[in-house]
């Protein structure tokens, strides 16, 4: 990298879990752990839960095999500069950055991500909104793992649900939102044989029929303002414990998540795909120091 060159970021949210983005088509940017934790640090860097690397999907080693399904590779990293498989609310705000470039228009488009290719849809504006329309995401099929699972905050523990969107959940339903703590530190969970590689935790309470409201740890980030497939882990983890499952009904059901950075719509279709439709906002534009840069790529 030369301290010459100029690199490019953009600041964007999806119900307030934010992200730095990195275009990057050629990926020829080189962001090690370290240098991406940089970025992301809220006081020494510009902030961010995560790094969106926004690469050519034939440019990347990990994403050329879907090159010719998505043209669009999203290289995500957690805030502390760890890989992970796939960030629900990335992928809107990821594809709203691909439509502000002018790489994409409203309509259908297809994001590579580790987790597999998944389907995007970015609605039209609404006349006389002055806001982008909203961003809905296939996000796949829930697996749902057998076994008891428990998670602990202090002396109160829970069942949790083992719910996996490509990344791992454990789903537990509590009766207050307090009760999570302040969530800075992993939850204890048993058995640790369950998410070997850890595990995202969601804390739910009831709002009213089909509607209710979450807190989460995502491994690596500590607690955030969002989760997107923890939005749609709990909805599927809902469902079950309401008694519904669309592939059984013929019918598809829809949840409403509150999490504290706005609200989620989640929708488990008969075929078992689950649709997530929300927010993407980009909200800011710069460059980063090179130099600044490279002492964490050396």
């Amino acid at each position: 990298m030369s301290t010459r060159a100029r690199i490019a970021f953009l600041k964007g949210h999806g119900t307030e879990n934010d992200f730095v983005i990195v275009p990057d088509p050629e990926n020829t940017i080189e962001l090690p752990p370290a240098a991406v934790a940089a970025l992301c640090d809220r006081r020494a860097g510009i902030g961010g839960d995560g790094l969106l690397h926004v690469v050519r999907s034939a440019a990347h080693p990990e994403a050329r095999h879907m090159a010719s399904e998505a043209e669009w590779f999203m290289d995500y990293r957690n805030g502390d500069g760890s890989v992970a498989e796939m960030c629900g609310n990335g992928v809107r705000v990821f594809a709203r950055y691909l439509q502000r470039s002018g790489h994409v228009a409203e309509g259908d488009l297809a994001v590579a991500t580790r987790g597999g290719v998944k389907t995007v849809h970015i609605a039209k504006t609404a006349s006389g909104s002055g806001s982008a329309g909203d961003v809905t995401v296939g996000m796949g099929k829930a697996l749902l793992p057998e076994g008891a699972v428990t998670v602990s905050v202090g002396e109160r523990s829970w069942p949790a649900r083992n719910v996996n969107m490509g990344n791992p959940h454990a789903v537990a339903f509590v009766d207050d939102l307090a009760h999570a703590g302040n969530l800075y530190a992993p939850p204890p969970f048993s058995p640790a044989s369950a998410y070997p590689d850890g595990v995202n935790v969601e804390f739910v309470v009831d709002r009213g029929p089909r509607h209710v409201a979450l807190r989460v740890h995502e491994r690596g980030s500590g607690e955030t303002r969002s989760c997107g497939t923890g939005a749609c882990a709990v909805a599927v983890a809902t469902a079950r414990r309401d008694g519904a499952d669309p592939a059984v009904t013929g019918t598809p059901v829809t949840y409403t998540v509150d999490v504290p950075g706005g609200t989620l719509v989640i929708t488990e279709r008969p075929d078992g795909e689950i649709e997530m439709t929300g927010p993407a906002v980009i909200v800011a534009e710069g460059e980063i120091d090179t130099e600044w840069l490279e002492s964490f790529v050396r």
